[in-house]
């Protein structure tokens, strides 16, 4: 279950001079892929899915509720900011500073939400979960709550260096803060479930059953007299320990493919099809032709 406590905000949100076009982009970190909604669904379902030791279930239960007051914080700075902003387009046509204000704003903010934070991005995209990765693998999964923390972070980072309100700054200050400590959190947890060495995700597959020539062969598609970029991935241990890298020029393995001749039923050209449907195709049209 989840509860609230009359709705006091997590950090004061404050906003000392209320910007219309901020709060457009202050809806990237709302509904954006890189936004609060993302990873509060993230590790919600996450949770609500894991499997094996309940303290990973725990932990995501509890910062996936964080990021709930993330979004009522973010909400009320898109509120804030959206004070004083022009309500008439006929406004617009009297005074170009207005015009100008309101050319950068998101209209929706006036249409359709009586300015109001949307669960959208800074383009008037909705949020779709297309980004809420959730795999059912703990390993797999903190590794990517720390992308999405990473790149929370430089959202967050640049919509700092955008303002130069104290009151954004100020909140922006303690959202940019949370991100370092999750992906710290997220990193801390893949290192207690082996890290490097619990890899390749997933670790109950056998290596046996991999083509395992392959396995740790970085390959070069380069034509003959390019040197293939070199560094940690192309020689030495591999980061599992369990094999050793090497760079390998790929050369085709399989023989040119051929699909032989479309079906007689399908839409598509006499050329397309096979010798059989050919022939067939002949008879029919020996056929009408005779009975014309």
């Amino acid at each position: 279950m989840f509860y609230h406590d009359g709705g006091k905000l997590q950090y004061p949100v404050r906003v000392d001079t209320p910007s219309p076009i901020f709060a457009r982009a202050l809806q990237q970190a709302i509904g954006g892929i890189q936004g609060e909604i993302r990873v509060c669904l993230q590790y919600l379902f996450q949770a609500w899915g894991a499997r094996g030791p309940v303290k990973y279930r725990d932990m995501l239960l509890e910062t996936g509720t964080e990021e709930i007051g993330h979004i009522e914080m973010l909400a009320t700075a898109v509120a804030l900011n959206l004070e004083g902003a022009p309500l008439e387009q006929d406004e617009a046509a009297k005074d170009p500073l207005i015009k100008a204000a309101l050319g950068g704003m998101n209209l929706q903010h006036v249409l359709g939400s009586c300015m109001a934070a949307m669960p959208v991005d800074s383009e008037g995209v909705p949020f779709n979960c297309s980004h809420v990765y959730a795999s059912g693998n703990i390993a797999a999964d903190m590794l990517s709550n720390v992308v999405a923390e990473s790149t929370g972070r430089m959202l967050a980072c640049q919509l700092y260096r955008m303002t130069d309100d104290p009151g954004m700054k100020d909140m922006l200050s303690f959202l940019i803060a949370r991100d370092t400590m999750h992906q710290n959190q997220w990193l801390a947890a893949w290192e207690e479930l082996g890290g490097a060495k619990s890899h390749p995700i997933p670790t109950n597959f056998p290596q046996s059953e991999e083509l395992q020539d392959m396995s740790y062969a970085f390959l070069t598609f380069g034509i003959d007299g390019v040197t293939p970029p070199e560094g940690r991935w192309s020689s030495g241990d591999s980061v599992d320990g369990r094999g050793t890298f090497r760079v390998e020029p790929m050369q085709p393995r399989g023989a040119k493919p051929n699909l032989g001749g479309a079906a007689s039923n399908s839409a598509c050209q006499v050329d397309q099809l096979g010798t059989a449907s050919r022939i067939g195709h002949a008879v029919d049209e020996v056929r009408q032709n005779l009975t014309k």
